[in-house]
């Protein structure tokens, strides 16, 4: 097992583990790494040789789920950077630093909601970027409330992870699975104008995964053959699945 996949793991038991007794909201570490994985795309800063990406980000939480991870918050930020260092070295993007991760409350977030800002910061003795030194990003607020009413489920620890390829990247799939699209509130963003804002779910399903179409406008197909609309298509790993012009590799492990 891989060095990432062995973090990726460990992340993913914190949400089955103990920290999904912390975390009576949805917001859950899983799903702030996968947040933090997509800030670090999207605040690229390309030089003539390398693709540097920020090192610090804040994570803004309501104040009820700042209290539900505050016995806890130290080993998080340890894991989330850990998992944003090895995000980093697989695709190949540069970091100037070890990423930091701080924590932070804003009262004007709801419960399931969390924010996160994303800064490229050089060391002074650096002068890698130059000029180019970024300044404080905007802070992207998400929402995982719609989820508020479904209840934690204990692990099924005969349940391997779930993962996702898609583009180039790898996706670690949360207990309660993941709804793909172009949308940036979704969990797994597809860039793709095929693509519609809510493509698809992937979500488990009696000991197994299935994938369900969400009323795309192109369809959803499974190694080639296209999902009914009104039924969800059970999943084994390497399937190939198809949203618009796009491929996602379904696995397990």
């Amino acid at each position: 097992m891989s060095v990432l996949r062995n973090l990726e793991s460990k992340l993913a038991g914190l949400v089955e583990g103990t920290f999904s007794r912390a975390f009576k909201s949805e917001v859950r570490p899983v799903e702030i790494a996968r947040k933090l994985a997509r800030e670090m795309e999207e605040h690229k800063v390309v030089s003539l040789s390398r693709t540097y990406v920020p090192n610090e980000y804040a994570v803004w939480l309501s104040p009820e789920d700042r209290e539900h991870v505050g016995g806890y918050e130290d080993e998080l930020r340890r894991e989330l950077s850990g998992y944003l260092l090895e995000h980093a070295r697989r695709e190949r993007l540069a970091l100037l630093t070890p990423p930091e991760i701080a924590f932070k409350t804003d009262e004007r977030l709801r419960l399931g909601e969390f924010g996160i800002q994303a800064r490229l910061v050089r060391p002074h003795d650096d002068p890698a970027l130059g000029a180019r030194q970024a300044e404080e990003g905007h802070t992207m607020v998400y929402s995982t409330s719609e989820r508020l009413s479904e209840p934690l489920r204990a692990p099924d620890p005969r349940r391997a992870a779930a993962r996702l390829r898609v583009d180039g990247r790898t996706e670690v799939l949360g207990s309660q699975g993941a709804v793909l699209g172009r949308s940036r509130e979704c969990d797994v963003v597809i860039d793709d104008a095929n693509v519609s804002r809510r493509h698809a779910e992937i979500r488990p399903s009696g000991g197994s995964w299935v994938v369900r179409d969400l009323g795309s406008t192109n369809g959803v197909k499974v190694n080639g053959r296209r999902l009914d609309p009104a039924r969800p298509q059970s999943l084994a790993p390497g399937d190939a699945i198809e949203l618009g012009t796009s491929r996602v590799v379904f696995d397990l492990g």
